[in-house]
């Protein structure tokens, strides 16, 4: 059972105590993490074409737009459920309960439900839309979250959280219900 440093500082930083049961979640939430992202970076080394600084708005287009069906097709069985297993989202819906206990809850559900996010589709494998707002996690409660690599990103929808690849933008998981 290995917990990345990231975690434990962000656990000493909040004064969190974690059971020995939660490090071992949280160690199983990052093995599958790493996994996709080892996937997402072996599809990105197959691309045939890369961008350059001098490359055109038309070619990066093309290029996260192969990037983005060649991550899709490389993971054409994804499901929900396979990085936030059952263990984890109880983790994790935990941790946001608490989080919002400490907070104005009322506050914080408006932030997040208030962002144009009406309309996206909430699917394992699918593009996030481009045109539609992220809502942006509060640093506190990211510190309080498994810590993600540079590749993904957490985001809400609704009272949904998703995990997003950042470069293009497929939705990798999502945790439904999980705002309490």
């Amino acid at each position: 059972m290995s917990v990345s440093l990231a975690v434990v500082l962000s656990l000493l930083i909040t004064g969190a105590q974690v059971s020995t049961s939660d490090k071992q979640t949280i160690a199983t939430f990052e093995k599958r993490v790493k996994e996709y992202v080892k996937l997402r970076n072996q599809v990105k080394e197959k691309l045939p074409t890369k961008v350059s600084k001098d490359s055109t708005p038309e070619q990066i287009h093309a290029y996260m737009t192969s990037f983005e069906d060649a991550v899709r097709a490389a993971r054409a069985g994804a499901k929900r459920g396979e990085l936030f297993v059952p263990e984890v989202a109880t983790y994790i819906r935990n941790v946001l309960r608490d989080d919002f206990k400490g907070r104005d809850k009322v506050e914080l559900r408006k932030t997040i439900l208030q962002a144009e996010t009406a309309g996206v589709a909430v699917r394992v494998n699918y593009p996030y839309p481009e045109q539609k707002e992220f809502t942006e996690m509060p640093p506190t409660l990211l510190l309080k979250l498994p810590q993600l690599p540079q590749e993904l990103r957490y985001r809400f929808v609704g009272t949904n959280l998703l995990l997003v690849d950042r470069e293009n933008n497929v939705i990798v998981d999502y945790m439904p219900n999980a705002l309490p």
